[in-house]
């Protein structure tokens, strides 16, 4: 048979048992409708219907299914406000949206053969605030996301002929059911409410004490009780058994306790002990994959979810015998730790029901078209077919010009990557190389010439590209002229003439000129000096603002869809192709900070006894990767008498250094170095202490990452050989702590 409501269904419940359908429509109410009565309806409409056919063309015909109009009388609890119910067996509960906050309403159930409209209300609570959608008017809209009903009794609660719930209902294991809802729920044998709000809280009320606070009114919060947040919609509540049931045990209760959130996040709640002893809840996250439409629980621990993109199901079972409560020592078969979801190659799925009757690896769907006025489908004649053939040959052009569009953005796209690696690789290119010739450069030559009767004098610029890299769409040379006595003081702020120009498909060893005037000016007079500087800049906005921009034609653009506005402000990234002074300016030098107790330090180095030389010769530190001859060397506070901490650390470091008779001698707490390849190395001794504790900081500085690096290992192992040796001497030196390389050189990045 095939109902006809007044409006979209929003959730149903059938009692198999009472042979009854409960229907929840939208801002209308719930629907009950009698399968007995409908399916003697249907039979008698079926058997009309198969005389009117044989009648007409003398042969039998499978007929679709007939249409049966629900009738406004069915409706036994008509309400707007109506988000969700479920059923008990004598007692609906239901879930209304107020003007502020959701309320859980309890009505009594007619006994079998009675009048189906419910009784009375016997009991009320208000949940957590909420905020109706708004349509245009004022008018409510339909909401995006409903919220879920489920209820869970324990094994011990009233269950009149085996079968006390509805489709939406679970009994679960006692511990589990204690540890949930806390022992007065327990010791009332009273099945729980579970609510699921679209704002991803999870909570729950005690159905009698719900009902007996109407007798005796107290505090309403106190019977509510929040479970779990999600932090997203809540679209499933459900428990399942994941455990292999005793050989003794007749009635196998659900022992894990279920949520799914829209975006995938999944609770799963079980009992288990602890170290102690005692009986504790184990709760685990997982992360599915979203955004979830549909959930159903099936059996042996499995749940099904479905995505826009695939049916998918998980299995939460452990192949493990069930706990044992003489067993303490021994935890009861665990959680798993991550979900695997296997997919079921079907998409779109919006509702989902697991048959506990229906054969091992079957898998029914239904589809239903919410638009379709026609009760039943009509004879197929040309001219629909005609129609329907234009229909669908409308339908590929639609889809292959999408095609089009979205191939064209993702090609974009992908030019667009790939100018922005190449762009990184000249960026690190030019930044890395510090000595030697420059994989490109610019060469600026100056000449008189003769225009207009004039002499005039120009600046040649030549690009010259050697690496093996090309400078494609996006790059431009700047060069910026700077006169007068300004022109001299690089950091002044003046006026400047900066002269842009493309630069386009300049591939490895391949040459660009550019000439531009320097003077004279209108007056004739020729001001002077003059510099000019040259830069490499990148534009961001032109390689990559088109195709972030980019969006599908027949879709309507979300409100997060990136635009050139999220480009940073300066558009582009600009490399200067000066002196090494300027790289300097640039690049600020890399440093390195090692931290370590003076305590360790003092211990091996001692204070200012007079043996301490023969102990660090005793070391064998090895060389420091620096010059035998030192450049300067800095004394930035007074040494006491004797040789401090910081003034004997920096001699063991250079005790087999050229350079460390000139440090001993003027007692210096650091040194400016040269490295073999003529790279200043800057090496720096302070104190570090903070509070109680006191350490000293080996600083390490250098205009090359490279020469730091080498600096800092050469230092950390000279540190972790003296830990050894202390170790060795049976001393508890403390742990140290060394800066990771690879964090400097990302910073520095």
């Amino acid at each position: 048979a095939v109902y006809k409501f007044p409006g979209q269904v929003w959730h149903l419940e059938l009692l198999a048992l009472r042979r009854a359908l409960y229907v929840l429509c939208a801002r209308s109410g719930i629907y009950c409708l009698s399968l007995d009565q409908a399916s003697r309806s249907v039979s008698r409409d079926d058997e009309d219907d198969r005389d009117d056919q044989d009648s007409e063309d003398g042969q039998v015909d499978e007929l679709p299914a007939p249409v049966i109009p629900v009738h406004p009388d069915t409706c036994v609890l008509p309400s707007a406000t109506l988000h969700a119910f479920t059923v008990l067996d004598d007692v609906l509960i239901t879930l209304a949206q107020g003007p502020t906050q959701w309320k859980v309403q309890v009505f009594e159930r007619p006994c079998p053969g009675e009048d189906p409209r419910p009784g009375g209300q016997i009991g009320e609570v208000e949940l957590s605030t909420c905020t109706p959608p708004a349509g245009s008017l004022g008018e409510p809209t339909a909401p995006r996301f409903l919220p879920v009903l489920c209820c869970a009794s324990p094994p011990g609660s009233r269950a009149p002929h085996g079968h006390p719930w509805g489709s939406g209902g679970v009994t679960l294991e006692g511990p589990l059911f204690g540890l949930l809802f806390g022992s007065d729920a327990s010791l009332l044998e009273s099945p729980v409410i579970l609510c699921g709000l679209p704002d991803g809280q999870l909570c729950c009320v005690v159905l009698k004490t719900l009902v007996t606070s109407r007798s005796a009114p107290g505090d309403p919060k106190a019977l509510v009780k929040i479970l779990h947040h999600l932090e997203e919609p809540v679209i499933f509540i459900g428990a399942l058994r994941t455990e292999l049931p005793s050989e003794d045990v007749e009635d196998a209760y659900c022992d894990c306790l279920v949520a799914l959130g829209h975006h995938g996040r999944t609770l799963a709640i079980k009992a288990s002990w602890d170290e102690a002893g005692h009986l504790v809840p184990e709760l685990r996250e997982y992360s599915l994959p979203g955004p979830v439409l549909c959930a159903a629980r099936g059996r042996g621990g499995h749940v099904y979810h479905s995505t826009p993109s695939d049916l998918c199901v998980v299995d939460l079972a452990q192949e493990t015998s069930p706990w044992d409560l003489t067993q303490r020592d021994r935890a009861p078969g665990g959680l798993p730790s991550l979900l695997c979801p296997a997919s079921l190659s079907a998409c779109s799925v919006v509702t989902l029901s697991v048959s506990s009757r229906a054969p091992e690896g079957r898998l029914m769907t239904c589809s239903l078209d919410p638009h379709s006025e026609t009760p039943h489908p009509t004879r197929v004649t040309s001219a629909n077919a005609g129609h329907k053939i234009k229909e669908l040959l409308s339908g590929i052009g639609t889809v292959s010009e999408r095609v089009s569009s979205l191939k064209k953005a993702v090609d974009q796209r992908d030019k667009a990557l790939t100018c922005l690696n190449e762009a990184m690789n000249v960026s690190c290119a030019l930044l890395s190389s510090r000595e030697g010739p420059r994989p490109i450069s610019c060469t600026i030559s100056t000449s008189w010439s003769r225009l207009q009767l004039q002499d005039m004098l120009t600046a040649t610029c030549l690009l010259e590209n050697s690496s093996g890299f090309s400078l494609d769409r996006g790059w431009a040379l700047c060069i910026q002229v700077l006169r007068s006595s300004r022109a001299l003081d690089l950091d002044s702020a003046v006026s400047a003439i900066t002269y842009t120009i493309p630069v386009d498909q300049l591939g490895p060893g391949g040459q660009r000129e550019v000439t531009l005037p320097l003077g004279p000016g209108e007056d004739g007079a020729l001001d002077l000096p003059v510099t000019v500087s040259c830069a490499l800049f990148y534009s961001l906005r032109e390689v990559v603002g088109g195709a972030l921009a980019l969006t599908d034609p027949f879709k309507d653009p979300p409100s997060n869809e990136c635009t050139p506005d999220v480009l940073p402000e300066q558009e582009g990234v600009c490399l200067p192709l000066r002196p090494a002074s300027l790289r300097a300016k640039y690049l600020p030098p890399s440093v390195a900070t090692i931290k370590v107790s003076a305590e360790l330090l003092r211990a091996t180095l001692g204070d200012s006894h007079a043996g301490w030389w023969h102990q660090l010769a005793s070391l064998r530190p090895g060389a420091l990767p620096l010059s035998p001859r030192i450049c300067s060397a800095s004394q930035p506070h007074l040494s006491p008498p004797g040789v401090s901490l910081c003034c004997a650390t920096l001699q063991w470091l250079l005790a087999e250094n050229a350079a460390a008779d000139i440090v001993r001698a003027q007692a210096l707490s650091s040194v400016q170095g040269v490295a073999p390849d003529g790279t200043d190395v800057h090496l720096i001794i302070r104190e570090a202490s903070r509070g109680p504790i006191q350490a000293m900081e080996i600083q390490v500085e250098s205009s090359s990452l490279a020469n730091m690096c080498r600096a800092h290992h050469a230092i950390v192992g000279r540190l972790q050989r003296l830990v050894m040796e202390q170790a060795a001497r049976g001393s508890s030196p403390p742990d140290l702590r060394l800066q990771y390389l690879h964090q400097i050189q990302a910073n520095h990045e």
